[in-house]
């Protein structure tokens, strides 16, 4: 397990790569992209058409299909590194690369022959994965009773679907799909579940309203709306009834993710409120002089390597799972991750004090940025709750 700790030549070289992208693609254009004031606009397909030329859309694809094999340790590091620059695109990434990997392993050689070709020869393409409903959000990571409600009914040849989605992240975006609905209303709908791969064009499904939240706004979450949309009995992911199997077999990353997403929102602040604290002069010194604030800086810190020790060994442990693995790296690392980051960029706005407050120096979007992770893949408390199922 010595390798979290210390970055291989390759890894030092993908993460080369994403800084240049970020340097030369991504900051031009973050901060103003995140104040229009419609969300849909807020996207650029420039900025994911740049990713793929640059490698990172479909890293975690094997060789075999036309990628580099990403493990997950190496793909939480680039959406560290991705979210430095913003948070947003490190969500569009984080999404595709994460389901590419599950594209690989949860399907079946057929359906993996139809569909990776389509998103790795897309320079557009996006995946995204529907799971959350209006009334079955924390029931995902806390199973109860009450099923879907976006529902299939059995027909010849396949299942007929009605329902909708929402929150998901690159919903609008996004050409292929695994989506989660009911196929035995009698159950829970951590029992009676089945997970569908579903195209964009496909009769029957339409995108709804683009949410428009308050931060992470270069990434777009928006409703899918099945209208008796007939998918085939071929596009069944894993078991008919089993599919909140496909998400404990295949997900173990996911959690990790997150949390290396809102740690480069975290990493960020902490840089910028150390280069303040070193030209900013308060009391006839630079404030980093004041016990006070280096103190703060020193415990920032302290915040930031821990996040990312946590991340590191839950991501590696993710790919060795035969070495060991321990439920709560699935839930926890999030929590601590985004509970951390959240005080790291308050800190940092306080460090910066009235100009902190300014839209133009930036930390009003790293706020807005860092708030999106107490939620999002899983409530804090819920998923705090749920790792104490785990362990007790």
């Amino acid at each position: 397990m010595s390798s979290i700790f210390v970055e291989t030549e390759d890894q030092r070289a993908i993460l080369e790569t994403v800084r240049r992208f970020n340097e030369a693609v991504v900051a031009p254009v973050a901060a103003e992209l995140d104040r229009r004031d419609d969300p849909a606009d807020c996207f650029s397909w420039d900025i994911v058409e740049a990713a793929d030329a640059a490698g990172i859309r479909t890293m975690t694809l094997t060789e075999e299909w036309g990628g580099i094999g990403a493990d997950s340790l190496t793909t939480a590091m680039v959406i560290e590194e991705l979210a430095k620059a913003d948070m947003g695109i490190a969500v569009v990434m984080a999404q595709t690369l994460k389901l590419a990997q599950v594209l690989q392993k949860a399907t079946t050689p057929e359906q993996r022959d139809r569909y990776v070709p389509i998103f790795r020869d897309d320079p557009r393409g996006l995946l995204a994965i529907g799971i959350t409903e209006p009334e079955t959000a924390s029931n995902y990571f806390l199973p109860h009773p009450s099923p879907f409600r976006t529902a299939a009914e059995k027909t010849e040849g396949g299942w007929v679907i009605n329902g909708m989605k929402h929150f998901i992240s690159n919903g609008n975006r996004s050409g292929i799909y695994l989506v989660f609905v009911q196929t035995e209303k009698s159950k829970g709908l951590a029992e009676g579940s089945t997970c569908f791969l579903i195209e964009r064009d496909t009769p029957g499904f339409s995108i709804g309203h683009v949410h428009d939240k308050m931060g992470e706004r270069l990434a777009n979450n928006a409703e899918l709306v099945f209208t008796d949309c007939f998918i085939a009995d071929e596009n069944v992911v894993g078991t008919v009834g089993d599919g909140f199997n496909v998400l404990a077999q295949f997900f173990p990353q996911s959690n990790t993710y997150a949390a290396a997403t809102v740690l480069g929102v975290a990493v960020t602040a902490y840089e910028r409120a150390l280069e303040w604290a070193k030209i900013r002069n308060q009391g006839g010194k630079p404030i980093i002089e004041h016990d006070g604030i280096r103190a703060q800086l020193a415990e920032m810190r302290m915040l930031n390597d821990v996040s990312r020790t946590y991340i590191h060994r839950a991501a590696w442990s993710a790919d060795n799972q035969d070495q060991g693995w321990d439920k709560t790296l699935g839930t926890l690392p999030k929590v601590f991750a985004s509970q951390a980051a959240w005080k790291v960029v308050t800190w940092a706005s306080e460090i910066h004090g009235g100009y902190g407050y300014m839209r133009d120096v930036g930390f009003e979007k790293l706020l807005r940025d860092a708030a999106a992770f107490l939620h999002s893949d899983g409530v804090n408390r819920t998923l705090l709750l749920k790792s104490a199922n785990f362990m007790y």
